[in-house]
């Protein structure tokens, strides 16, 4: 055993070897992030987008209804 390894607390075997750190890092990270809240500015724009697609739907099926008469 080096030196290192002895310094490091051990952790349960979870057979991802070195990569189980970078692993509980991520998970980290990803946690952090999912936690925060979607900006305001975003949440308006996503909500002209769907305006505009609900408008354009609109269109299309006014369209298509007068084809069908």
């Amino acid at each position: 055993m080096n030196e290192l390894s002895s310094l490091r607390p051990r952790r349960p075997e979870d057979g991802l070897g070195p990569n189980s750190d970078i692993g509980v890092k991520l998970r980290a990270l990803y946690g952090a992030v999912q936690d925060e809240g979607i900006p305001s500015h975003l949440l308006d724009l996503l909500e002209k987008l769907d305006e505009s697609e609900a408008r354009a739907r609109g269109a299309s099926e006014g369209h298509s209804a007068k084809g069908q008469k």
